[in-house]
């Protein structure tokens, strides 16, 4: 399976590996791109399935570090932004992607990605739609490539801009398209915007549900299940769980502690599934679309926070 990549290099992506699990988000994620780039990811495959069952246990594992109440009420505050943008991002995306000449199906989930929850989106609204393999890895890889820039350019913004965790952790829950670059940059911004943004972004992922029924009605298709990401839910069991079982102080500190370790581990990963060929499949409409429509999210959902 493995015998065309020379022994060093699984041998280094291995160490590297497991040396994420003690760097920051953001130097695990430059790791993991800078090797697939200039090496090769010698365990692409594996990669990417581990990298999402490590995503989604990673998470719910942060739940035992946050109080039910604190969450719900920051997830409160972020419930304007999310249905304005969500509804906001839709619309225009399909305008734009007609006009870019972008596939209607490959815009449709371009704008879902970017509205929603990234990958998870893609994968929930891609059979509703009956999505081809080339249009949906082609949008998941346009969502992919933004993520990337996100995790390293949101923190800078942030701190240069002034914001407060609290704002920060509702921006990059906005404004970032997956739930592992928006965990990622609250876990570089603090501990506060950490809470923030994962508990609005997983809010947020609950629109995955009214926007598959409305886009069963848009492509006329029935029948099809809904793909609601498991995880959502033990998330909301773990911070219960937290809140009203009184559990040992070790016991919570250890769980959040090691989350936040498989959450960096995980980044290397996922940067080492970017390679030069899904820069290349991406193509330069599609890209261009991804780009205006998180620019448009980021801008608007950054002036509403930061309006007086």
């Amino acid at each position: 399976m493995f015998s065309a990549r020379p022994a060093w290099l699984r041998a280094a992506f291995a160490a590297l590996f497991c040396a994420a699990f003690f760097c920051s988000p953001a130097v695990s994620l430059f790791a993991g791109i800078l090797f697939a780039l200039l090496l090769g990811n010698p365990y692409a495959a594996l990669s990417k399935s581990l990298s999402k069952k490590m995503l989604q246990w990673c998470v719910v594992g942060l739940g035992f570090g946050m109080n039910f109440h604190a969450s719900l009420a920051a997830g409160r505050d972020g419930m304007l932004f999310t249905i304005v943008s969500v509804v906001a991002v839709m619309l225009l995306g399909v305008v734009l992607g007609r006009l870019l000449g972008v596939g209607r199906k490959s815009a449709y989930l371009i704008s879902a990605g970017t509205a929603i929850c990234g990958g998870s989106a893609i994968a929930a609204v891609a059979p509703v739609i009956d999505s081809d393999e080339n249009e949906t890895s082609l949008s998941l890889a346009t969502i992919f490539v933004l993520n990337a820039v996100a995790l390293f350019l949101f923190p800078a913004l942030g701190a240069r801009i002034g914001m407060t965790e609290r704002e920060f952790g509702t921006w990059a829950a906005i404004a970032i398209h997956d739930t592992s670059s928006v965990v990622g940059a609250g876990a570089a911004y603090g501990e506060e915007a950490l809470l923030v943004a994962t508990t609005v972004k997983l809010t947020r992922a609950l629109w995955i549900i009214p926007l598959s029924l409305v886009s069963m009605a848009v492509f006329r298709r029935k029948g099809t299940k809904i793909r609601i990401p498991w995880f959502i839910g033990w998330f909301v069991v773990a911070m219960l769980v937290n809140t009203y079982c009184n559990l040992p102080g070790w016991f919570s500190h250890g769980v959040s502690l090691a989350s936040r370790a498989g959450l960096s581990a995980t980044l290397f990963l996922i940067g080492g599934g970017l390679s030069a060929e899904v820069i290349r499949r991406v193509g330069i409409r599609p890209l261009v679309l991804g780009v205006a429509l998180w620019a448009v999210i980021s801008l608007l959902s950054l002036g509403v926070i930061l309006l007086p």
